[in-house]
């Protein structure tokens, strides 16, 4: 399990940030985020009106990649340039509500948009969690 994996890795790093947990959660959310948004966009080329879903896979798509560089940083304990980490963290904040914004225009059709519309706001929730600890 990916989770497990990340909390023995950040418990074995020398430095221990007080908002650990809050860390973890915010990558596990950012990382869960990019494999859902990613699985989305390709869900949205199989529907029979992929023309109707541009816009959609781009956001899908643009939301995936800032995630999983959101949860890359985050994720590095030691020394982090805190004007960097809000910057990004508030990216990904930007991206993942546009993202569920749209997703939700298509969720009562599409499984797969409510999906991704709840990740991206859990994701948006926990790296807003993040900001609002650090110093």
């Amino acid at each position: 399990m990916m989770t497990q994996h990340l909390q023995a890795m950040l418990e074995s790093q020398p430095h221990h940030p007080s908002a650990q947990e809050v860390i973890r959660r915010c990558v596990a959310a950012c990382l869960d985020s990019s494999a859902v948004c990613t699985s989305c966009a390709d869900a949205c080329l199989s529907e029979k009106n992929v023309a109707d879903m541009v816009y959609c896979i781009r956001l899908d798509l643009d939301c995936a990649d800032i995630c999983t560089a959101t949860g890359r940083v985050v994720g590095r304990l030691t020394k982090p340039n805190k004007a960097a980490m809000a910057g990004i963290l508030q990216a990904c904040i930007a991206a993942c509500e546009a993202c569920a914004a749209e997703c939700e225009k298509h969720a009562g059709m599409h499984a797969h948009c409510r999906v991704c519309a709840e990740a991206c706001r859990d994701c948006a929730k926990a790296c807003q969690a993040l900001l609002d600890v650090m110093p």
